[in-house]
């Protein structure tokens, strides 16, 4: 018996929480989070996710709001005088959140490798 195909990232299981009713986390917050930290910016961020700036705004208000802590604060310094950086409770928001993705996968990946290998035509390789 041929071992189904490896997934790649984009057939990966995608995990949304919602945390309280209308207070979901997911992949893009946290990509968000990752980017914003890489970055140190949040209009960086939203250009290398493909977003606007308001819309990159709007999710870490949100979050910052949903939160008992902010999870990312301004940044003070560099050439134009500022910034966006990642708290350190915004780092373990995001490390608790990829441990959940992680886990699940984890968990999933039997039932993930059957569905895949029974499609009607198959990933490339």
């Amino acid at each position: 018996m041929t071992p189904p195909p490896q997934t790649d990232p984009a057939q990966r299981l995608r995990i949304r929480v919602m945390l309280a009713p209308g207070v979901p986390f997911g992949p893009g917050k946290a990509d968000l989070l990752e980017a914003i930290r890489d970055t140190g910016s949040m209009a960086a961020a939203g250009r290398r996710l493909g977003m606007s700036y308001q819309r990159a705004h709007d999710l870490v208000a949100a979050m910052n709001a949903h939160f008992s802590e902010p999870v990312v604060a301004p940044a003070k310094g560099g050439a134009r005088g500022g910034g966006s950086a990642l708290t350190p409770f915004g780092a373990t928001v995001l490390a608790a959140y990829r441990t959940i993705e992680a886990r699940a996968e984890a968990a999933a990946e039997v039932e993930l490798r059957w569905l895949i290998a029974h499609l009607a035509t198959p990933p490339a390789a």
